[in-house]
């Protein structure tokens, strides 16, 4: 029988860009088999995703890649040109001349021509490969983000990306970037969900004709990062329970509301399913002022990742 392929809505960036308002994420941890992965990712074009994000840190570019070729083989897809990928350039590569070799190292992972879209994953610099998290300050620094940005360009400019952007950026760092750009960043890809809001950042973004694309709507619940809060917040329990959805759909309408993309990941059939069906139906203005008034509590602290540093976080 033909699959009815959802449609899922498309925003825009004043860059032109278009994309599928959700994504699907592909990072994990504990990290699943690549085989299991490639499957989901099959899944879940099969369901009606179009947007996949990955990045080289994730170890998922090759999965990816593989399911993107078995898709069209088997012609849930007929085109590359239907998907929009979006991958990263890791801190370790942060350097001027290793871009273009990262984003081409990237393509070669996916068995892919382009990149819709390559983002810098975070404002930082590791002087060499990570073994270890977090990972010691002495390794860490701020990149240069004048000749990055430049490199970056330059992958737009040779076609290996139709776009480009950052993730996790501040608006200091950002307005940084617009000081010199001769392409501004596309998109923002930054934590976003009910329990951490981003109310200034959101409207800064909206401002510059960035797009904000929400990675870790959930809470990033199960990894070494995040925890359970959001799927134990009373108060979005209620909301899931009057209106017949899950709190997870509950999150990720209340992003889409935001005006701002979302990356979910899950690959569990019926949770992909599910994280779809939220064009429907709306958050009533009651229900939103609810949400708006939450305890504000970030998940993913960059000290996770890195020891503290005063000084650098003073830079970021």
């Amino acid at each position: 029988m033909e699959n009815k392929v959802p449609i899922v809505p498309v925003v825009s960036s004043l860059s032109g860009l278009t994309m599928p308002v959700i994504g699907m994420g592909t990072a994990s941890y504990p990290p699943v088999d690549a085989g299991t992965l490639k499957s989901a990712i099959v899944e879940a074009i099969r369901a009606g995703y179009r947007h996949f994000d990955t990045a080289f840190i994730y170890g998922s570019e090759q999965p990816l890649g593989a399911a993107i070729a078995e898709a069209l083989n088997i012609g849930l897809i007929k085109s590359r040109n239907e998907l929009f990928i979006t991958s990263k350039l890791w801190c370790t590569y942060a350097e001027p001349d290793l871009v273009i070799p990262a984003i081409k190292m990237s393509l070669e992972n996916l068995q892919l021509e382009y990149l819709d879209l390559y983002l810098i994953h975070w404002p930082l610099k590791f002087s060499k490969e990570v073994s270890r998290l977090p990972v010691p300050k002495e390794e860490v620094s701020v990149i240069d983000i004048k000749s990055v940005w430049s490199a970056m360009e330059e992958c737009q400019l040779l076609g290996l990306t139709k776009a480009i952007g950052v993730s996790n950026f501040s608006s200091r760092k950002l307005e940084e970037i617009l000081s010199f750009a001769k392409i501004p960043p596309a998109v923002n890809q930054v934590e976003m969900n009910p329990l951490w809001q981003q109310k200034e950042l959101n409207e800064y973004c909206k401002a510059k004709g960035i797009h904000v694309s929400a990675h870790s709507p959930l809470g990033s619940k199960g990894t070494l990062w995040g925890d359970n809060r959001i799927f134990d917040c009373h108060a979005l329990k209620e909301i899931a329970e009057a209106k017949g959805k899950t709190i997870a759909q509950i999150c990720l309408r209340w992003v889409y509301e935001q005006g701002a993309s979302v990356i979910a990941k899950s690959f569990n059939k019926k949770r992909m399913e599910e994280n779809l069906e939220i064009f429907d139906w709306s958050l009533s203005v009651e229900e939103l002022e609810k949400i708006r008034g939450l305890p504000q509590c970030k998940f993913n602290s960059i000290g996770t990742f890195i020891e503290p540093s005063a000084e650098l976080e003073a830079q970021l």
